[in-house]
């Protein structure tokens, strides 16, 4: 017997009939566009600067007009959006917690929290658990006709289980994974003897998945506010247009 197809797929294909929209239940005030999970690496790849940037880097996206009017842009103009930080297999913390944003003052609201948020830098890098977290976030306050993990990170999966594992339980529950992979102009020695594959190459190729996903590369650093702006912006749009598998940024 064939699966049924899940209501949050029929809507973000298009296909729901008015019924459908108009004839919500209690959960309606609820339901939003997208539900975005933001997971950022703070393994000790990650020196402090280098964290500073992903933050500044995220609030700046937040405050950008252009995301705001994406938002608006969608059948319920409205998304919710929470970001926490990961590093060993058994580190994950919630920095800003699930919020709805629907014009530029909840964006403010939520760039003020990334802004206010702890600065923290471990070890390890677990991908696989970071995704094994993001999943479990979702239908918590929020039901989303998309539900998109962003994942941004400078290494490779090197703590708890098989990360093929984690993307394939991800998948099969019709989240999309997106990457922002960043090339850090100075790799780590043991990086470089272990031979292990370019970071963008590894995200594409082991992390990425799900209709329409995607990999945004930040070329250091430097350009990962530019970055993360024009990633969020194209996750947030209501029907994504067909854009390139893997977009750069350059400082």
């Amino acid at each position: 017997m064939s699966r049924p197809v899940s209501r949050r797929l029929l809507l973000a294909a298009g296909l729901a009939t008015p019924a459908l929209i108009t004839g919500r239940n209690a959960r309606a005030s609820t339901e939003v566009d997208v539900e975005l999970v933001l997971a950022v690496d703070v393994s000790r790849s990650v020196d402090n600067e280098e964290m500073e940037m992903q933050m500044k880097g995220y609030a700046e996206a937040f405050r950008d007009p252009r995301l705001a009017e994406g938002i608006a842009g969608g059948p319920m103009g409205a998304i919710a959006v929470t970001l926490f930080v990961w590093s060993d297999w058994n580190i994950q913390h919630t920095l800003v917690p699930w919020a709805r944003l629907d014009g530029p003052a909840s964006c403010e609201r939520f760039a003020r929290a990334l802004d206010a948020a702890s600065r923290e830098t471990y070890l390890y890098t677990s991908i696989s658990g970071a995704i094994d977290y993001a999943a479990n976030q979702f239908g918590q306050r929020f039901e989303g006709l998309r539900r998109v993990v962003d994942i941004s990170g400078d290494g490779v999966n090197n703590s708890g289980r098989p990360l093929s594992a984690a993307r394939a339980e991800a998948l099969a529950k019709d989240i999309v994974i997106n990457g922002l992979a960043v090339l850090d102009r100075s790799p780590q020695p043991a990086a470089l003897l272990a031979g292990l594959p370019p970071v963008d190459e590894y995200y594409r190729d082991e992390v990425i998945g799900g209709p329409g996903a995607f990999l945004m590369v930040a070329e250091g650093y430097e350009s990962f506010a530019g970055a993360v702006r024009r990633k969020i912006i194209r996750e947030i749009a209501a029907i994504p247009a067909p854009g390139p598998r893997v977009e750069r940024e350059f400082a």
